[in-house]
């Protein structure tokens, strides 16, 4: 199993390219599901999550090449529409091959995916949403049975936001027949990236980027050609690496567009930021000030972002209040960073970030995607060596992101035991 050394760095400095979106590309991979064809995806990262994906997508009979970020999907009678546990359980977006299968062979048998360390993230939107375009849903023996000689389109809101849920529910309507409208849809750029490419396969879509979803499903959708955003995650957190460690940092390949409530938490802080049309260019001042943030759904201050910035307060000057409002058990980097020296005080969904913490060196472990690059980003400015254990959850969402920050100048690098 590998793992990831950090040694304290000098400040970082240097040009970076943000990588195409996980968050992105898996959607409109399980996209391509709903029409025969030659579909070619561009800027796709090289990710587990992504070949967990192709995996899949070739037991159901695609045939996938993946090569240099582009990923070919030629999609073919299918063979079974059954995901089964064995993937499922490895990556919890399988659940988004639920409405295409439904959408184009009038079933689907797809595992649960279960519970993750960041929260339960139920599946009940997913079901209540297909059930109102006519599919029929049952449970059984740890599977989801989904049914329908054909879905119909409606009129469906969601009880809160959900980004999958409106992932799911939107390719199960382009595949239906007649109109259906969503309401408190949720309102990501990965979001908008779908629609895009529904649109170019025939789906007619209003509202996309709004709280209120149109789409005229269509029988004869085709495949295309489309280009995966850049990740907005990666880019805010290549961002707080340089800025933790006293930086500046230019990102190439990215949309300033969408980090518009991490820029100005930055900007709060004291950092000096400037946006291009596709460049983002950020200087640090020698001491920045604590400040208070929300998590919330897009476009307001993302959960992904949350651990990464909270390390990032952890050397700023004052006390700083984090809110986390979209998963219950998005803290467990807390412990880690208390191990590395973090001074952070929980109170429910609150925490408290005393600046000026005087880090040192220790191995410490992963937990979930975002809480890894976290506590990379601590080591950074951790006297000694800091060890990051259990790494596989940074591969699910950064590409190289060790070759990106040793670019950079970070002491930084990948071990196997």
């Amino acid at each position: 199993m590998d793992k990831i050394l950090v040694q304290k760095s000098d400040s970082l400095s240097g040009v970076a390219n943000v990588s195409g979106a996980k968050n992105a590309a898996l959607p409109l991979l399980f996209s391509s599901l709903l029409a025969e064809g030659d579909h070619v995806f561009t800027n796709v990262p090289d990710l587990s999550d992504i070949r967990f994906t192709i995996k899949l997508l070739e037991l159901l009979n695609c045939e996938c090449s993946f090569n240099s970020g582009t990923l070919k999907i030629k999609v073919k009678r299918l063979a079974s529409a059954k995901a089964d546990y064995d993937i499922v359980r490895k990556m919890r977006a399988s659940i988004l091959c639920l409405g295409p299968l439904i959408a184009r062979c009038g079933e689907a048998l797809v595992s649960l995916p279960g519970g993750c360390a960041i929260g339960s993230r139920p599946i009940d939107l997913h079901l209540q949403g297909l059930k109102k375009l006519g599919a029929k849903i049952t449970l059984e023996k740890g599977y989801v049975l989904g049914e329908a000689k054909k879905l119909i389109g409606a009129e469906f809101t969601f009880e809160k936001v959900s980004v999958g849920a409106t992932e799911n529910i939107l390719m199960a309507a382009a595949g239906a027949e007649g109109t259906t409208v969503l309401r408190n849809c949720a309102r990501e750029p990965e979001i908008v990236n779908l629609v895009e490419y529904l649109q170019k396969m025939g789906a007619k879509i209003e509202g996309a980027g709004t709280s209120i979803i149109t789409i005229e499903g269509s029988g004869e959708l085709k495949p295309s050609e489309h280009a995966i955003i850049p990740d907005r995650i990666e880019a805010g957190t290549l961002l707080m690496a340089a800025a933790i460690t006293g930086g500046e940092v230019e990102l190439k390949k990215c949309d300033p567009s969408h980090l518009e409530a991490a820029l100005n938490k930055l900007r709060e802080s004291g950092f000096h930021i400037e946006v291009g049309d596709q460049s983002l260019y950020l200087k640090s001042p020698k001491i920045w000030k604590a400040i208070d943030l929300e998590t919330a759904p897009h476009p307001l201050y993302p959960t992904d972002l949350q651990a990464q910035i909270m390390t990032l307060m952890t050397q700023a000057e004052g006390v700083s209040l984090i809110s986390e409002n979209i998963f219950e058990n998005r803290f467990m980097h807390v412990h880690e960073l208390a191990r590395l020296g973090a001074d952070i005080t929980l109170q429910g969904s609150l925490a408290k970030v005393k600046g000026g913490s005087h880090l040192v060196g220790a191995p410490v472990m992963a937990t979930d995607l975002r809480a890894s690059a976290s506590l990379v980003l601590a080591g950074l400015v951790a006297e000694g060596e800091t060890t990051v254990g259990r790494i596989y959850h940074l591969d699910r969402g950064y590409e190289s992101l060790e070759k990106k920050l040793s670019s950079l100048g970070a002491k930084v690098k990948r071990v196997s035991e």
